[in-house]
């Protein structure tokens, strides 16, 4: 791995956040439903939902039922990673369309290349493992990829590239570094469907000798006393 300082690796694991990357998407959806026909942005939105109901389910079927594969420590597809990948590369697609394909491909290539080191830097600070960001990682490739050939012969609307590419690094920036609690949510709904009262956790259950948590139990209804 690159030997950068801490900090840096916190900066660009921040930029593949939900809260950057998912306005970031809805961006380049509104950008699309303006200078082109509906149905690119319709697509846009609905290939990047169905992977990220993919990395949903992946987690949730972890941490509530401690579904995963222990030999490659997969505990479920890298939130960050997908998303980076997947809403990069067409971020930089978009703002490119009226451009030469050359030129258009290399934005792609750089989008990839940047969703990629996000994934990197989740390996780095230990926040998933290389199986789990692989996993991300192509699963925003593909998703990336699916829509740009979608795309790529859609006529220049009235749209120039400079405003599509402002707008969009606006919304990068200024998101950028903006806390989005999307694990404690995410554990609350896999122990709200599970039943259980605490969630599975990765180190016990690699070990392969964690117990299943505890179900809940209904609350027991208060006594009053007879008068």
């Amino acid at each position: 791995m690159p030997d950068f300082p801490p900090s840096l690796w916190l900066s660009i694991t921040a930029l593949g956040s939900v809260g950057v990357m998912i306005p970031l998407a809805l961006a380049v959806a509104a950008w699309l439903a303006i200078g082109y026909p509906r149905r690119y942005a319709l697509g846009w939105l609905g290939v990047l939902g169905a992977a990220s109901g993919l990395v949903f389910v992946s987690k949730i079927a972890f941490l509530g039922w401690g579904l995963g594969v222990r030999g490659w420590d997969f505990t479920g597809i890298s939130g960050h990673a997908m998303v980076a990948t997947a809403v990069l590369p067409v971020a930089l697609f978009v703002a490119l369309l009226p451009a030469r394909g050359a030129i258009r491909a290399t934005g792609v290539l750089l989008g990839l290349a940047g969703g990629v080191a996000v994934g990197v830097s989740r390996i780095v600070l230990n926040a998933h493992s290389e199986s789990e960001v692989i996993a991300g990682c192509a699963l925003g490739a593909v998703v990336a990829v699916s829509f740009a050939r979608l795309a790529w012969r859609a006529e220049a609307g009235r749209l120039s590239p400079a405003p599509v590419a402002a707008s969009l690094a606006v919304v990068a920036i200024t998101l950028h570094g903006v806390p989005v609690p999307t694990q404690y949510w995410i554990t609350q709904i896999a122990l709200e469907l599970s039943g259980h009262e605490r969630p599975y956790i990765r180190a016990r259950w690699k070990a392969g000798h964690y117990d299943a948590p505890v179900r809940r139990t209904e609350a027991p209804a208060p006594r009053f006393p007879v008068a």
